[in-house]
């Protein structure tokens, strides 16, 4: 009776990036932001202003956001335990989900706050608007700044980055209000700049939502074709089909992969697997299980693969 032959190989790789910098980042970030937020809510305490206390309120969900993402980094780090066989590394795929409704929520805002001044637009206090805007700008830009490299490679760095960039575009967007309106008195600039900038954040913010969501149902990851990934094992030495393939992302940084190779015989498959692994770590999956098959049973006939 004809039977299969199967190899299991198992490959890890660690996650992209220095960890141990990006942590320091998000440190940094969040000591420069959080001091930010009290000083500008002291400031809204002691000169009676409204706006600089809301203000500070919206700047204190940038810390959370940059809280969640530090969270994330240290949870991708994770072992696997006996109920968690991945560890905790899938959730920085949900934490990266919370930042982009975070983001979808700072937009709303924005734009409810857009429209409250043109039914009623309100004389601005130049020097309060020229304090805060410019500390903004400098803060916020700044972490931007830090956060520009690695958002590249995470999206949880990514949800962080886009966050500051928002609250930078703001702060800009207010220096613009106030140079235009201390020019010409047109108070109705300062609700169309906030409407141009919460367009502007929804697009960045909607790429951000929309890879979270596919990751966190297993679709294939952003930048990775499974159609060029079958063909390149395909056309490995050695493999003869390939089936069962499943590509899906353990974390927002590591892909993983699985799937069943047929070769004509046993001997010489792990120089096939490790060909193959050469192929995918290539292009950025770092954790594969590949099953190796024989199209020749034993007795020399074929199997029923």
């Amino acid at each position: 009776m004809s039977e299969h032959h199967h190899h299991h190989h198992h490959h890890h790789a660690p996650a992209v990036g220095d960890d141990r910098g990006l942590r320091r980042i998000y440190i940094v970030s969040i000591v420069l932001n959080l001091g930010f937020v009290a000083v500008e809510a002291a400031a809204g305490i002691i000169y009676k202003s409204l706006g600089l206390v809301s203000d500070a309120g919206h700047n204190l969900s940038d810390v959370a956001s940059l809280l969640l993402a530090l969270v994330a980094l240290r949870l991708m780090q994770s072992h696997a335990s006996k109920g968690y066989t991945y560890g905790y590394r899938k959730s920085s795929v949900l934490i990266s989900l919370a930042n982009a409704v975070l983001l979808l929520v700072a937009v709303g805002a924005i734009i409810i706050e857009s429209i409250r001044k043109f039914s009623h637009p309100e004389p601005l206090d130049g020097a309060v608007i020229s304090w805060t805007a410019g500390a903004g700008i400098l803060i916020n830009g700044l972490t931007a700044l830090l956060l520009m490299k690695a958002q590249h490679h995470d999206l949880n760095a990514k949800g962080a980055y886009l966050h500051m960039l928002a609250d930078t575009l703001v702060s800009v967007g207010v220096v613009l209000s106030g140079i235009v309106i201390s020019h010409t008195g047109w108070y109705v600039i300062d609700p169309v700049i906030g409407l141009v900038i919460a367009v502007v954040i929804l697009f960045g913010t909607w790429d951000l939502l929309k890879e979270s969501v596919r990751l966190s149902i297993d679709a294939v990851p952003e930048g990775i074709d499974a159609e060029e990934i079958a063909a390149l094992i395909r056309n490995c030495e050695g493999v003869v089909e390939m089936h069962h393939l499943h590509i899906w992302a353990i974390s927002t940084t590591q892909t993983a992969l699985t799937a069943h190779l047929v070769v004509e015989k046993m001997e010489g498959a792990d120089a096939v697997v490790h060909a193959v692994k050469h192929v995918l770590a290539d292009r950025g999956i770092t954790h594969s299980t590949l099953e190796v098959e024989t199209t020749v049973s034993p007795c020399g006939e074929p199997s029923c693969c």
